[in-house]
């Protein structure tokens, strides 16, 4: 018998347990063993749910019950998640979350202390929902240099953009929608402002450099600028727009960044629509792989949460992750990274085309029925601090979009 606690009881803990019940037979024979949840702790009463009996309201009565091997942490924000799941992996216990603030504030701490316990600090429900991602990092793809991850880590903002491209919405009617259908919070500012993606990709970076990678380091831009007339130019250059988490190796450098992207039709995420995720990553030996499926969601997060808990199950005395290191990793500053752009300027191309080219090399225009005093234009591949500087001279610019690939 391996006896398990739940610490929260919302939508993600709801869930895990849903799994565990539904699954249980064919779970208890993965691990060769049976699977028991003992407690969950919550501040609240379940009246009429059977879960109630399970129910505690005090975190010692977990912490200082050896027989309870294994902690699940789905209760968010940094504490007292961090205070307790730091106690329970002291205490010899294993943890398994979904919490990426957690993960990317004391990641390398939590995975030293389990290390040093011998015991687990697993999270692959921290990044994408329920795509395996962390895992294949940690045991698939041991064997190559990780060049690049690319992905689209926010299945609220992923809906939003789609609606805004397929059917001409603007932002504040696709966020409202959203919010509506339970998919964007009513303060919408971790996933509209690229909050959450940013520490999904701070993860990632930690555990493909092997040194601590902090979220405030990383060049954040979300999609609250982006109009209904981008997308219509995004049309007309055969493009979508999509929020990009990426991060990306430069010679010795690490460079990550957060922003919205033009993406041509051969983009292997040009297709990723609604709430879905995706993210590619690039191996110098294996190349370029793709992982894609439901990003968030009670169930399909649970799923990875539960699949920690089978890899603790089964390896209750050994450590399994890769850990990085806590000394933190200097990151490429994003002035110093070379992108292509595009730019909406007010103005005609016969009259500003000479002077935006003497700044900006050759440009090519790009003009949209129906959207008159202004234009666009892509630049060649110049740095992000060479765009800044020359865009100075031209008051008239409206917006500016990166382009990927």
């Amino acid at each position: 018998m391996i006896n398990i606690a739940v610490m929260g009881y919302g939508t993600v803990g709801s869930g895990v347990v849903e799994v565990i019940n539904t699954n249980g037979a064919r779970i208890n024979q993965r691990i060769g063993d049976q699977l028991q949840i003992k407690y969950v702790l919550d501040l609240r009463d379940f009246p009429g749910d059977p879960i109630q009996e399970k129910i505690v309201h005090d975190f010692e009565v977990i912490v200082k019950d050896p027989e309870v091997q294994i902690v699940v942490e789905v209760m968010g924000g940094i504490e007292p998640a961090y205070t307790f799941v730091k106690r329970c992996l002291l205490a010899g216990k294993s943890v398994a979350t979904s919490n990426k603030a957690l993960v990317a504030k004391h990641g390398a701490e939590l995975l030293s202390i389990a290390r040093e316990q011998n015991i687990n600090f697993l999270f692959e429900a921290s990044v994408g929902g329920g795509i395996p991602i962390i895992r294949p990092l940690n045991s698939s793809m041991t064997a190559d240099e990780i060049e690049e991850i690319t992905g689209i880590l926010n299945g609220t903002t992923n809906y939003m953009m789609t609606k805004m491209f397929y059917e001409g919405s603007d932002y504040d009617e696709v966020l409202k929608e959203a919010q509506d259908k339970g998919y964007a919070e009513r303060n919408p500012e971790a996933d509209v402002e690229g909050h959450d993606a940013c520490r999904k990709i701070a993860i990632l970076s930690s555990l493909i450099s092997g040194q601590q990678v902090d979220f405030e380091d990383i060049y954040t831009e979300g999609i609250t600028e982006i109009t209904k007339e981008d997308m219509m130019y995004a049309k007309a250059l055969g493009m979508t727009i999509k929020l990009l988490a990426s991060s990306r190796r430069q010679g010795d450098y690490l460079h990550a960044m957060v922003a919205p992207y033009l993406l041509k039709k051969d983009h292997p995420l040009y297709n990723v629509n609604d709430v879905f995720n995706a993210i590619f990553v690039h191996g110098n030996v294996l190349g370029d792989a793709m992982f894609y499926g439901s990003g968030a969601g009670k169930l399909p997060t649970a799923s990875a949460v539960v699949a920690d808990v089978v890899d603790e199950a089964k390896h209750l005395h050994r450590n399994i992750m890769t850990m990085w290191k806590s000394d933190k990793l200097e990151l490429l500053p994003s002035e110093d990274t070379k992108k292509q752009f595009f730019v909406r300027i007010s103005g005609e191309p016969e009259a500003l085309k000479a002077h935006l080219e003497s700044c900006f090399g050759p440009i090519e225009v790009v003009q949209v029925e129906g959207l008159k005093q202004e234009f666009g234009f892509l630049t060649g591949v110049i740095t992000e601090r060479a765009y800044e500087e020359n865009a100075k001279q031209f008051p008239g610019i409206l917006h500016r979009i990166r382009v990927e690939g």
